[in-house]
């Protein structure tokens, strides 16, 4: 047995017996945390006052101790938004039960535009390095999921333009797919260009969690860095929630979300989304007349062709709530887009006709019981493939500056690359995630996810090409297991171990006879298997006093689009890449407090540390038009984040997170050579090493009628300045950097009835502050955006 296998075993009995050997009889107390309207209140704080003893209430606003020695107590609970309450209760020989209403202290006001954090918010009580999100309060803004998680600490958007860019998150430093994307649990690896992060609208989500570093066992997949999981109201309701909002750029973003739950179980759910902009947002360039080869060294110019459109439908239909089925959907998602390609991978170069497709054509699965067989054994199976088909289109043969004018060149070629390249990714994913309650200490979870691609590709140009007829397949699979060990209501612990498999197919080029042009292709296989590990542990020094830890020695596999490519989001592709792994190290603590009854603080900091061998990241080439992704031998980061927030009563909120994180490349000699590499211990370029938010929003209640609420917002981006490449390279005059960036945004937004009719507006980049983000792409200049939302639910009891 390998020694990481015998600490995992070792770790379990030894937590086994501990827990056995503390258990003993007693009576229980039990109860539901409610609110004055009846709805119950999840994950209120319980103390029985003069013990040890504190537990949260569970989604349902349920909650029980065990084993509570006899005699009279008193009962402390206390909830964000809410009095704290005081219930007396006697225990005899029999178990107790018992409902407490609390009162309410906060009117809860989904239009809220402020990115707040819950205190009792179960998600954040975890062992893990977590940040999570209440989407609903965001629902009335015009964000997508992209930019939502762009206010969390820790967590920076990079993307390369407007409405529809390709986007990716960073978080703690790592980024691209270092960080994996769910919904629901389940992975978005396959889910194509028409959806994406950044094309999603904030409505769609319930919740974001965003995990940094160490990833729980149940979010199966190969994450590195961190994993973000979009969680959608799974809740049986009948409901409609749609929006419209446009704005600058003449951008247009259209949302329906709709749901009906019968009471016989029938359910079914419609998610609808559109998103249109012509992106001619301005933007300072450098640029030259074509003809007269003058040159402007600062030209100020609108973008000319880089509009972008979508439209995606996800639609569901099943059963829920049966004891057979907690939740069985089958559903289809289907949806497109086009996008015309400005820039390569700096705006060095620019384009004028070339331009992307896509579509997205998915069926899927899902299906969740609880009590499966026997109580405690909770399974949920997804599956999906995805159909969709992507395209590459430049058969325009000009070169274009960035005043919009261009020179037709003579004979056939393409502003970059002469192609009609179509492509099928012909992905598919399917989840089986097992977790099993064995008493009120133990738990067990296993996790399996199987990713399948193989890309289809023709070029009606080349119809005859040896080159697309090549095999492009990976076939990847994360097996997991873990245990949990809550010794009591104030420490709990997780232990896990991961499996990491991939399969590789893929040809190279050769010359069998010497002669010139004689091209052959020669198969190749590829197999990885990797064994990965880990813990998590949380203890409450006090019962608003959290202390966390987690490790966990990670893998992440290199992606089919960094293997082979991918023309439209600029990527070659590299064959040879190995996957990377990390040591990744968290220590944080969070801290509530009030006073005067009517103030409320929330602490939270993490610090981190990251050791990574392999660390992939992206390189231009040598025309800068593409990037292609490396391994860097050795890469460490250690860092901090933390975040401060304050509210008085319901009127007024205010937050402030930084972020510092210190990537060092730690490559000593690089391939081939024999002395120490000039860029040895130099910061890793192109990641921002400092930034923060800060936000503030006040609140006016029964605004002009009563009902009728308003809030105003601000929030306030910071990006300290980072070298394009290594610091070490050029003298400090001529090195390239991205400067140092300043972002404001404001935000009104006022909710008729209750908050069934709302009306945004927003003022985004309101300084027309220059921003700029991967390879110094610029971003939006200052825009204005307004949305109407109507919102409806019926609650189905």
């Amino acid at each position: 047995m390998t020694t990481h296998k015998f600490l995992f075993f070792s770790i379990f009995f030894f937590f086994t017996i501990l827990s056995y050997s503390q258990q003993k009889l007693g009576v229980s107390v039990s109860g539901e945390v409610t609110e004055n309207s009846g709805q119950t209140i999840p994950y209120a704080t319980i103390n029985i006052e003069k013990t040890d003893l504190s537990i949260i209430s569970d989604e349902n606003g349920k909650f029980i101790f065990k084993n509570v020695k006899p005699g009279k107590h008193v009962l402390k609970i206390t909830a964000i938004g809410f009095s704290t309450q005081k219930k007396h209760i006697e225990v005899l020989a029999s178990n107790v039960s018992f409902s407490v209403q609390l009162q309410s202290e906060l009117n809860q006001l989904e239009s809220v535009t402020v990115l707040g954090r819950s205190q009792t918010d179960k998600v954040n009580k975890q062992a893990y390095s977590v940040t999570a999100i209440d989407a609903k309060k965001l629902h009335n803004s015009t964000l997508d999921l992209s930019h939502a998680l762009d206010r969390v600490s820790g967590v920076r958007v990079r993307e390369s333009g407007g409405v529809g860019s390709k986007s990716e998150l960073s978080i703690n430093g790592f980024s691209g797919n270092q960080v994996k994307f769910f919904i629901d649990g389940v992975p978005m690896d396959n889910f194509g260009s028409s959806f994406q992060l950044n094309n999603i609208p904030i409505n769609l989500a319930d919740r974001i969690e965003v995990y940094k570093g160490v990833v729980p066992i149940w979010l199966g997949g190969d994450a590195l860095g961190g994993a973000v999981n979009i969680v959608t109201n799974s809740k049986p309701r009948t409901y409609l929630d749609a929006s419209y909002s446009f704005g600058s750029f003449n951008t247009h973003r259209t949302t329906i979300n709709a749901g009906y739950t019968a009471k016989s179980g029938f359910t079914t759910e419609i998610n609808a989304f559109q998103n249109y902009s012509d992106n001619n947002y301005w933007v300072n360039v450098e640029a030259a007349d074509l003809y007269t080869g003058e040159y402007f060294p600062n030209a100020r110019v609108r973008r000319f062709h880089d509009s972008y459109r979508n439209e995606t439908v996800i639609f569901n239909i099943g059963i829920t709530g049966k004891k057979y089925a907690d939740k069985l959907l089958f559903g289809f998602t289907a949806g497109e887009n086009k996008a015309d390609i400005q820039t390569g991978a700096r705006m060095t170069s620019v384009f004028g006709k070339v331009y992307s497709t896509g579509n997205i054509l998915m069926p899927t699965v899902k299906y969740q019981v609880k009590d499966l067989f026997t109580k405690g054994l909770n399974v949920n199976v997804t599956g999906n493939f995805n159909f969709g088909e992507e395209q590459n289109v430049d058969t325009v043969y000009r070169r274009y500056n960035w005043f919009g004018d261009y020179r037709e060149l003579v004979g056939l070629g393409g502003e970059r690359s002469r192609t009609l390249r179509k492509f099928k990714n012909n992905n598919g994913i399917a989840t089986a995630n097992f977790t099993y309650a064995l008493g009120l200490r133990h738990s067990f979870m296993l996790n399996n996810t199987f990713n399948t691609f193989d890309r289809k590709e023709s070029d009606e140009l080349v119809p005859e090409s040896l080159v697309y007829k090549q095999p492009k397949k990976t076939q990847k699979n994360v097996l997991g297991a873990g245990y949990k060990f809550d010794y009591n209501e104030k420490w709990s612990t997780s232990v896990f171990i991961k499996n990491y498999s991939l399969k590789s197919t893929y040809s190279e080029s050769y010359n069998p006879s010497g002669t010139t042009g004689d091209i052959a292709y020669r198969e190749h296989v590829n197999n990885k298997n990797l064994v990965g590990y880990g813990a998590a542990s949380s203890y409450y020094l006090k019962h608003n006093l959290q202390l966390k830890g987690s490790f966990e020695k990670s893998y992440r596999l290199p992606t089919p689009e960094e293997l082979f490519g991918n023309v439209n989001n600029n990527i070659a592709g590299n064959i040879g890449l190995e996957p990377e792994t990390s040591n990744n190290f968290n220590l944080g603590f969070s801290y509530q407090t009030s006073f005067k009854k009517v103030n409320a603080m929330t602490f939270d900091v993490n610090l981190l540390y990251r050791d990574a061998t392999d660390f992939i990241r992206p390189e231009l080439n040598l025309n800068q038009t593409m990037v292609t992704n490396v391994n860097q031998k050795g890469v460490t980061n250690y860092g901090i984040d933390g975040e401060v927030r304050y509210s008085y009563r319901n009127r007024f909120t205010a937050g402030m997170n930084m972020t510092y994180q210190n990537l060092r490349n730690m490559t000593k000699y690089e391939p081939n050579e024999n002395f120490v590499s000039l860029w040895y211990k130099d910061r890793v370029p192109n990641i921002p090493f400092l930034f923060g938010n800060l936000d503030a929003s006040v609140f006016f209640y029964d605004c002009i009628k009563k009902g009728n609420n308003l809030s105003i917002g601000y929030n306030f981006l910071y990006v300290h300045d980072y070298y394009l490449s290594w610091p070490s390279r050029g003298t400090k005059d001529g090195k390239l950097d991205i400067p140092q960036q300043f972002n404001h945004d404001l935000n009104a937004v006022y909710t008729f009835a209750d908050g069934k009719y709302n009306i945004a507006f927003e003022c985004k980049n309101v300084l027309d502050n220059k921003l700029y983000d991967n390879f110094s792409l610029q971003k939006p200049s200052r825009a204005f955006n307004i949305k109407f939302r109507y919102f409806f639910t019926k609650s189905n009891k």
